[in-house]
């Protein structure tokens, strides 16, 4: 009997091996994702505009949150005040160059837990073809399965500060607020090919720019 649970141990722990290969890598769910961004107009208000994430993939590891990572590419034809002709000033060359560089990517590098749901990711953004460094804190607010089960879903908010001028940003400074606040709202799907996935989609797209 002993020898025969050995084999069938041994095969159960390879089983599990591969299995657990890639365990905490998500894709990020572009459906359920945004990006708000507010800056002060002349100081009346602070109006929100939101982009979508066109692709991104995330690695989280509730037992070593220093493992952790996430990689976006933000659409920013996408950006939307709720109005087109403020949606085309935003989307221009004055602000987002949009038309000249359409995706914004971020990667982050370090990641700190600094509570029991919060924590700290500094990483790079880079904008209109400029690279800054940012610091983002952020929420886990749930990992786990979807009502039927059939999905594993991993969500967090997050917030930051940037200057847009270090981006090149610089136009209208007495009516647009150099300082400008992100929200961002992730949620993403348990997905082991999520990495690769995204790699393979950002080389086609950096192929097809080329022609």
């Amino acid at each position: 009997m002993h020898r025969l649970l050995i084999p069938i141990a041994a095969v159960a722990l390879c089983v599990a091996g591969v299995a657990q290969a890639h365990p905490l890598d998500y894709r990020i769910d572009t459906v359920h994702s945004q990006v708000l961004f507010s800056a002060d107009h002349d100081g009346y208000s602070k109006p929100v505009g939101r982009l979508a994430i066109a692709r991104g993939w995330l690695r989280f590891d509730p037992d070593d949150w220093g493992a952790s990572k996430i990689v976006a590419d933000i659409d920013l034809a996408s950006a939307d005040l709720g109005d087109k002709g403020w949606n085309a000033a935003v989307m221009g060359k004055n602000f987002l160059a949009a038309g000249q560089f359409p995706l914004a990517h971020f990667e982050s590098g370090t990641v700190a837990k600094t509570g029991e749901q919060t924590g700290t990711l500094d990483g790079t953004l880079t904008l209109r073809g400029v690279t800054v460094p940012v610091k983002i804190d952020f929420i886990v607010n749930r990992v786990g399965t979807t009502l039927f089960g059939f999905e594993t879903i991993a969500g967090f908010s997050g917030h930051a500060k940037l200057d847009r001028t270090r981006f090149g940003m610089t136009a209208f400074p007495k009516a647009v607020g150099t300082e400008v606040t992100v929200r961002l709202e992730i949620e993403a799907k348990l997905d082991r090919r999520a990495e690769y996935d995204y790699q393979q989609a950002a080389e086609k797209a950096r192929a097809a720019a080329q022609h």
